[in-house]
């Protein structure tokens, strides 16, 4: 018998027992009688950070330039090329190499670049003509053109024939990186300069020689580009301006370096892919390195260099050559250039010590300024911002030398400014007026640019 305390009590339902009893929950089970807080919709940004909007990071990379095109590194990267930490990226100047990420200093230089051999166009400084890779077939003319060259002078003409035959041979590497080289439009090169464009280098001296070496050009172009040449030279260069424009790549893309090859170790002409993408610079972070064991060309960090992310790659061209150099070959020059001198016709000797005494300049070198409260009417009128800049140039006394008296140095600073005056007068413009010129024909040519440039850094 159940007892009836087991059976839990169930009164039979009433009618409108809804009206007669409030209405209330039913009770929780106490495993589960917590307090629950009110929802409230938010519009806020939730407090875990996977939900947050990704914040673009400030790149400090040019604002002006762009990624290479895919296909550039792809046709590189085929032939066993490659980069590390650093990225290609072209701009309203060109290609140049940027930094992709940060780099310490290391003890060692870094890798950054690896080209191997077989991508590139080297012919030896000194007979006999040897290619590497040996890409002209025994008994091809273009040997024999080659062969008739200067052997001491004609190294670009030399480059010149091999690049336009590069292009030439089906399935080499030149003909996809031909696509990447800068057009006769787009290259500064003096050799693709109107006459126009040489007479505002307003240096006649530096417009005979790139004259006298595009006539050269045009004269060996005729020579071996005649009607009576095979088809198979012919087709290399159709017109003058092809050659011309293959020469100006040789001189202004090509370095000279020694190399290895087995046991062969001699100087060579070369045209590097993406080597060639580094801009100049007269305090490089980078420099070139050969890896004679499996034939690579090496671009390297210097050691100690400190890089930041967006910081250009860059080597140095040429070493203690003045800005007339640069143009001549490659088309650019620099104010910042510290081999470009101006020589002057006397011997004065100025040091600074004295020459902050006599012209009353006060300061340290990077903030000298000239103190106006202990010069006279005249001296106040001769300082200038040129004086200031040039006693940021003057040697410090050293125990060899003899100070000279004030008034000696004052006469020989007076005649250095003379000078000076007497060679800016020498020029048909001001720097002022360059500056104009460039701003108001922004699709000036490039070899017309690079001239005016060339008067602005004097």
């Amino acid at each position: 018998m159940v007892s009836s305390l087991a059976l839990p009590f169930s009164p039979k339902p009433r009618e409108n027992a809804l009206l007669l009893q409030p209405c209330k929950a039913p009770p929780l089970p106490c495993s589960k009688r917590r307090l629950s807080l009110p929802v409230r919709a938010s519009t806020s940004t939730p407090p875990f950070r996977i939900f947050e909007p990704l914040q673009a990071e400030e790149s400090s990379l040019p604002s002006d330039t762009v990624l290479a095109d895919p296909d550039f590194y792809r046709i590189g990267y085929a032939r066993s090329m490659r980069v590390y930490g650093v990225e290609f990226r072209e701009g309203p100047d060109g290609f140049g190499v940027y930094a992709s990420r940060d780099v310490e200093p290391r003890r060692r230089a870094r890798m950054i670049m690896e080209i191997p051999l077989e991508m590139m166009l080297t012919i030896s400084q000194k007979l006999p003509w040897m290619f590497f890779p040996d890409i002209i077939p025994i008994g091809h003319p273009i040997f024999d053109i080659i062969s008739s060259t200067n052997p001491e002078t004609d190294w670009d003409l030399r480059l010149a024939c091999l690049l336009l035959y590069a292009f030439d041979v089906e399935g080499n590497f030149w003909q996809l990186y031909g696509d990447f080289l800068p057009g006769a439009d787009e290259c500064t090169s003096l050799l693709l300069a109107q006459k126009e464009d040489l007479l505002e280098l307003q240096d006649s001296e530096l417009a005979s020689k790139i004259d006298e070496q595009h006539c050269r050009g045009l004269e060996f172009w005729e020579k071996n580009w005649h009607s009576a040449a095979p088809l198979k030279i012919k087709r290399l260069a159709h017109d003058p301006e092809r050659f011309i424009w293959a020469l100006s790549m040789a001189q202004s893309r090509s370095i000279q370096m020694k190399i290895r090859v087995g046991a062969l170790v001699q100087d060579a002409h070369m045209l590097v892919p993406y080597a060639d993408m580094l801009n100049h610079s007269f305090q490089p972070n980078c420099f070139l390195h050969w890896r004679f064991k499996d034939r690579m060309l090496e671009v390297m960090i210097n050691a100690g260099q400190r890089i930041s992310k967006g910081d250009e790659m860059t080597i140095n061209y040429m070493s203690g050559k003045k800005n007339n150099m640069f143009m001549e070959r490659y088309g650019f020059s620099s104010p910042t250039n510290p081999w470009d001198v101006i020589n002057f016709s006397g011997n004065s000797k100025i040091h600074l010590d004295s020459f902050l005494s006599v012209f009353n300049i006060s300061g340290l070198p990077e903030e000298f300024y000239h103190n106006c409260h202990l010069t006279n009417e005249q001296d106040a009128s001769f300082v200038d911002g040129a004086v200031i800049a040039a006693a940021r140039t003057l040697p410090i006394w050293t125990d060899v030398d003899m100070p000279m008296v004030p008034s000696i140095e004052r006469k020989a600073a007076r005649e250095l400014q003379e000078e000076c005056y007497q060679m800016l007068s020498e020029f048909q413009t001001t720097s002022d007026q360059d500056l104009q010129l460039l701003e108001s024909d922004p699709e000036e040519s490039r070899t017309r640019e690079a001239a005016i440039k060339y008067v602005g850094s004097f």
